[in-house]
């Protein structure tokens, strides 16, 4: 049996689905690498709102999926920008989120990091104000018994007036730390309200900066988070930073080279494609820690095509392909996203997704998945 998908030229393909799914099994964490997964936020299919209202999240099933996660020994990377912070998940919710996920790690052994920012503020910002929320987010997380990761603010970015400003503002949160934290630099191909962080759009000198700041601090800093799509630069950074402080690739267009790394050294890993990818992303970690370069390649190579779609510009939509997939898996009964971002890529981007996905055995239930897909297709209007 087929499924016709749209190409996006007008015309239609026969597509043959796979009937098996690739074979994971759970497992504990990883020897050789630290891995967090930045994990999707299920929303309220049946909540009456509007793409302006605070998000309805279903509790149960956001829980669930990160249940699974662990599961396979992934840690969650919390109300990170996949699960849609800043863009339809606000500071009420991703607080919620926040002490709802670290308490279910807590009682499932489960690692767990969680994203500090400033999104509380809703408007212009001082400095003073600025630091204030990220203050009081910090506060919330440490409390929560999460490891902190220090999120790139789009308040910063607008009140800063150059480097010395990020300077000031970082030094003085990782000095307050009570643990250290993960450092983030999100690139504005994810959001194009962070452009010129650290204070200059040349990436050279922002570069130089960033690793000012974590010269300054090491004890205080556990590692980095790289989100520029730039594997060069990566490791360019990565051989900078000072002993003992790590290297967690955020590329989602090169992470297995990034991952296996060179003779000088290797990134760890925070990724949104492992929210889709888990069990397999967690299969290509086990061949690694037994010394096996060629076998996590060959496993996680071919998952490079399926990333580089959904994260193709404009990059900061990826998040719909993500809940797309984790839908047509079985993670959730629907298709529906907070603040309405379902309606964020087309048709033949969804077709796409689907076949990669299944020719690499993502889905539990192909047969699920293909019917899941077909009803989809149904509403646009074609017929199988």
């Amino acid at each position: 049996m087929t499924i016709q998908l749209p190409t996006g030229n007008g015309e239609f393909k026969a597509y043959e689905p796979r009937t098996e799914p690739f074979a994971a099994t759970p497992g504990t964490p990883f020897a050789s690498r630290t891995v967090f997964s930045a994990a999707h936020v299920v929303a309220d299919p049946f909540a009456d709102v509007s793409p302006d209202s605070p998000a309805a999240v279903d509790w149960d099933a956001t829980l669930a999926f990160r249940r699974h996660l662990w599961s396979h020994g992934l840690g969650v990377a919390e109300a990170m920008d996949t699960a849609q912070r800043g863009m339809g998940l606000d500071w009420a919710g991703a607080a919620e989120l926040i002490r709802r996920s670290a308490a279910e790690a807590k009682s499932v052994g489960g690692l767990i990091a969680c994203g500090v920012g400033t999104d509380q503020l809703t408007g212009p910002a001082t400095l003073a104000e600025v630091r204030a929320a990220y203050e009081e987010q910090l506060a919330l997380v440490e409390q929560s018994g999460a490891q902190a990761i220090l999120m790139a603010s789009r308040a910063l970015a607008a009140a800063a007036k150059g480097p010395d400003d990020y300077l000031e503002v970082y030094g003085h949160l990782l000095r307050q730390a009570s643990e250290p934290v993960i450092l983030h630099w999100l690139g504005p191909m994810f959001d194009p309200a962070l452009e010129g962080y650290w204070g200059s759009s040349d990436l050279d000198a922002a570069t130089d900066t960033f690793l000012e700041v974590i010269a300054a601090h090491p004890d205080r800093v556990d590692g980095i988070k790289v989100s520029l799509l730039e594997a060069q630069r990566e490791i360019d950074i990565r051989r900078r930073l000072p002993q003992g402080v790590r290297c967690y690739t955020g590329d989602d267009f090169n992470y297995p080279e990034l991952i296996a790394g060179d003779e000088q050294g290797f990134s760890h890993a925070l990724l949104g494609i492992f929210d889709p990818l888990g069990p397999l992303a967690a299969e290509a970690v086990r061949v690694l820690d037994t010394g096996d370069a060629k076998g996590f390649r060959e496993l996680l190579d071919p998952t490079v095509e399926l990333s580089r779609h959904l994260f193709q510009a404009p990059t900061r939509f990826y998040k719909t392909g993500v809940v797309f997939l984790a839908w047509l898996a079985g993670h959730q009964s629907h298709f529906t996203m907070v603040g309405g971002l379902q309606s964020a890529r087309s048709l033949p981007h969804f077709a796409r997704a689907y076949e990669l996905a299944d020719g690499l055995g993502l889905f539990p239930d192909p047969k699920l998945a293909e019917e899941r897909m077909k009803n989809l297709l149904s509403l646009y209007g074609v017929n199988q």
